[in-house]
């Protein structure tokens, strides 16, 4: 009886990207059988390294000996060999015309152009969805090298999965069949033509730095956070809302801010000013112009048989007139008169009033949670803060959370498992990205997620705090340790590095340092805030109880001379219905170095804008 045969194993195909028709790298490379070896992909990327693999040149077979002689027609034969039969007829012409004195080469120099030797160009392919490459073969008869090869250039190529041709760290390469399109580059001019290029010459092309492994790395780190983040709070029942980018009120009540404003904007007439200028045409240039068309009105007016051609006429000296009077202005302004000695009239603004681009959302998210419940904020924030800091940012993006009916301690509660949360997810979701952080950028990173995950926080209060680093002995700090100021980065980093080691909450902070929001502790002295900080990279969550009390608050805002009409719709929420709320803000940026390793903030945003910096 003959034996069954086992059934074949189907080995399940490629996933194509619904969209763009292609598999993602990471869909083969993430195997580590090579169980898709011999099925047909299209993959689309760019070149991250080559190089090139010469063939050996076919060697024709000899004659057979017994071969008959071959017959050449006479349109068989080439025009070298053409030439080469005429080589003395030529040799005597040119004696003839050349007088004797012309050097009449010995020899006919044909110059044959050979063929370029057949090659093979192997290529690292990436397409920003994981960190390894695809090793792609690319013969030169579908491309040449020196098209395909450069880095940065981009391919969409068909093809068959196959075993490396040479045995190493590759499971699986590509053996290219067609070339779907080809992406040139102009290595002279592409930035990233050199390798290991420093991050901070990366920082003025930041339009091709993801291109680069270590900042691709970081953009699927700061993804996962941003997805982590999300997954929290809807697990845990909050509602995600928005916030406006464009407010009349100062939320802190002491940042820096953006003004937004159009009063300085220029109008039709300033871009007419500018392109005049730009061309170089004087005001003198002008009033010769005005000349000549106030003679043709003049001329024009003596007859009333061209109505039409008049009226065109004075419109285009009004125009000329209203062009050197604007030019004039602009010239005065040059020589010595600024934006800040003009007194700007907000009533004519866009808005009517004078407005700011947000510093915070929390104000605003407040208003939400009275109605809604828990509810948190995703958006970018902004401060004029005139700071090159490694750790400064003019636009940043938060998370803002607003929880009604609790207190501060709900509140640190709730900071506390978002950190423990999102890191926990880092580590399990992006572990390939760690591991390259691990080997090129920190050796530390993923033991210091895991036991932020692992450890309990420890909470101090700002008094406390100020009596640990004033009883620490040998060591000078730079800042002077006293009550009623803010703790320096030094400081924080000691309290967390070498007195605790481990991540520090550390709350009732003194009432000059916090906004006007915040909720009046029983001793008058402190409020009800806290700032959740973490090694390496210091405070990334700023958080309090806000005030729900109408006199208290109206007090602090007096205290402060705070403008009354900004703050009025949030004075509202404490006369109609007010309910004890609390919250915080964490700075997405300082937390994804903490992530990666990375020491600067401007490495960890895509398109940095930080002060004397917004290049695109």
């Amino acid at each position: 009886m003959a034996s069954e045969q086992a059934p074949a194993v189907e080995i399940p195909p490629a996933t194509l990207s619904k969209y763009t028709k292609r598999v993602m790298l990471k869909t083969i490379l993430a195997r580590s059988d090579g169980g898709l070896i011999g099925q047909r992909v299209v993959i689309g990327g760019w070149v991250k390294s080559s190089r090139e693999i010469r063939k050996q040149p076919v060697t024709p077979p000899p004659p057979h000996p017994a071969a008959a002689p071959q017959v050449v027609s006479p349109k068989d034969v080439t025009c070298s060999e053409v030439l080469q039969s005429r080589i003395p007829l030529l040799r005597s012409i040119m004696k003839v015309f050349g007088g004797g004195e012309y050097r009449v080469r010995e020899k006919l120099d044909v110059v044959i152009q050979k063929a370029p030797q057949p090659s093979v160009s192997i290529l690292q392919v990436s397409d920003g969805s994981c960190v390894p490459s695809l090793q792609v073969l690319v013969d030169s008869a579908l491309a040449t090298p020196c098209q395909v090869m450069p880095t940065g250039t981009c391919v969409l190529i068909e093809g068959i999965l196959q075993q490396p041709t040479v045995q190493g760290k590759h499971v699986v390469e590509l053996q290219s069949e067609k070339i779907l399109h080809l992406g040139l580059v102009d290595q002279s001019k592409y930035p990233l033509s050199k390798k290991r290029l420093p991050l901070e010459s990366l920082r003025d092309c930041s339009h091709f730095r993801p291109r680069t492994t270590t900042v691709a790395s970081v953009m699927r780190i700061h993804n996962a956070l941003t997805w982590a983040t999300h997954g929290f709070f809807q697990d845990q029942g909050f509602l995600h809302v928005q916030v406006p980018i464009i407010t009349s009120t100062d939320s802190e009540g002491f940042s820096e801010k953006f003004l937004v404003t159009t009063l300085l904007s220029k109008g039709k007439k300033d871009d007419q000013i500018s392109s005049t200028e730009e061309a170089g045409v004087s005001v003198e240039t002008i009033r010769a112009s005005i000349k000549e068309k106030s003679k043709k009105v003049e001329e024009l007016s003596r007859t009333d048989s061209n109505k039409e051609a008049l009226f065109a006429a004075q419109q285009d000296l009004k125009k000329t007139n209203e062009l050197v009077s604007q030019l004039e202005t602009r010239q005065k302004a040059k020589s010595g008169v600024t934006v800040e000695t003009r007194k700007l009239d907000f009533s004519k603004d866009f808005f009517a009033r004078q407005t700011y681009l947000t510093v915070s959302g929390r104000l605003h998210l407040e208003s939400q949670a009275c109605a809604l419940g828990n509810v948190y904020s995703f958006g970018p924030r902004f401060q004029a803060e005139k700071s090159e800091s490694k750790k400064s940012l003019a636009e940043t993006w938060m998370v803002d959370v607003e929880m009604s009916f609790s207190e501060l301690e709900d509140a640190m509660d709730c900071a506390n498992d978002f950190l423990k949360f999102i890191c926990k997810r880092i580590v399990e979701d992006c572990m390939e990205d760690l591991q390259f952080v691990l080997k090129r950028i920190d050796k530390a990173v993923m033991e210091r997620l895991q036991f932020t995950v692992s450890s309990s926080f420890e909470r101090i209060s700002y008094a406390s705090a100020i009596e640990d680093l004033r009883q620490v002995a040998g060591k000078r700090f730079q800042s002077k340790i006293e009550f009623g100021v803010s703790l320096t980065e030094e400081q924080e980093s000691y309290l967390v590095d070498e007195i605790y080691k481990k991540p520090v909450i550390i709350y009732n902070h003194p009432k000059g340092l916090e906004p006007f929001y915040v909720r009046l502790n029983d001793d008058g002295k402190t409020v009800a805030t806290f700032n959740v900080v973490l090694p390496k990279v210091g405070t990334v969550i700023r958080g309090s109880q806000s005030e729900e009390r109408f006199n208290v608050l109206r007090s602090r805002m007096n205290e402060l001379g705070l403008q009354k009409q900004q703050h009025e719709w949030y004075l509202d929420l404490r006369r109609h219905g007010s309910a004890k709320t609390s919250g915080f803000s964490l700075m997405l940026e300082p937390l994804v170095l903490y992530a990666t390793g990375l020491n600067d903030v401007k490495d960890v945003i895509p398109f940095p804008r930080s002060f004397r910096r917004a290049s695109n």
